[in-house]
């Protein structure tokens, strides 16, 4: 493959996957002075669709490359690995905004779970560009709930809008990365990807359960956060069915 190609595969799901994401963003940016039962129904409808990837379909393909127990073992260690960054941020921030905190785990979160979304977009490509185009729009969609989970936090912190945007553009790097490293391994060692399949399902299960519903709740003590969560868990199943 020439350079010419290779820049366009790497490009063209990068592109794709952070329209989704910057999507999601702007939705919660543009939102004036969202009322915080809004805000419970957001911060709940993104912990639906990540709790839904995840258990659905995260863990059950890491499944089928690793053991149940080597998938379990990875989950835990990518669970342990963020519970470590909360309490050292916690630590750290005590005086600080714990939205700001929880808006840093779950972009560090997301950055993680899209490097491996790259590697496999990028062998998609290099597989059939129908295939590799397909796979992009079904990850560009479910980064539309991601872009809001990163910057709806960033609000409540009364962070700049310029400031919220581009730390949501920079969870979308790693997946330019791990596109350019799909193409050059041109099919991903399964063992390797359900390894990191499973690491970022722990991660992402921690963000979802022990931060962004906590969250959702605590801005209004409603059912709010409960619908949300229940419609983002029904789009993520319809997201994995398109898959």
């Amino acid at each position: 493959m020439n350079l010419k190609n290779v820049i366009v595969v790497v490009l063209l799901p990068s592109v794709i996957s952070l329209i989704g994401t910057m999507v999601g963003a702007s939705v919660g940016v543009f939102l004036k002075n969202p009322s915080k039962r809004l805000m419970s129904i957001i911060l709940g409808f993104a912990a639906g669709v990540m709790l839904s990837i995840v258990v659905f379909d995260l863990i059950p393909e890491s499944i089928e490359t690793r053991s149940f127990s080597e998938t379990i073992i990875f989950l835990i260690i990518g669970i342990l690995i963020i519970m470590t960054l909360d309490n050292l941020i916690q630590g750290k921030n005590k005086e600080g905004s714990p939205h700001y905190k929880l808006a840093f785990l779950t972009a560090l979160g997301l950055m993680l779970h899209n490097f491996p979304e790259g590697i496999i977009m990028g062998c998609s490509f290099m597989a059939g560009k129908t295939l590799g185009l397909k796979m992009s729009i079904i990850i560009a969609i479910h980064d539309i709930p991601e872009g809001m989970a990163v910057s709806a936090p960033l609000m409540l912190s009364r962070v700049k809008v310029s400031k919220i945007l581009t730390y949501v553009f920079i969870t979308a790097l790693p997946t330019a990365l791990g596109a350019w490293l799909g193409i050059f391994l041109g099919s991903v060692s399964e063992n390797v990807l359900g390894s990191c399949l499973a690491l970022a399902s722990g991660i992402m299960l921690y963000i979802s359960c022990g931060e962004l519903l906590p969250e959702s709740n605590n801005q209004w003590n409603g059912i709010a956060g409960t619908v949300g969560m229940l419609a983002g868990v029904i789009l993520g199943l319809l997201m994995i069915k398109l898959i």
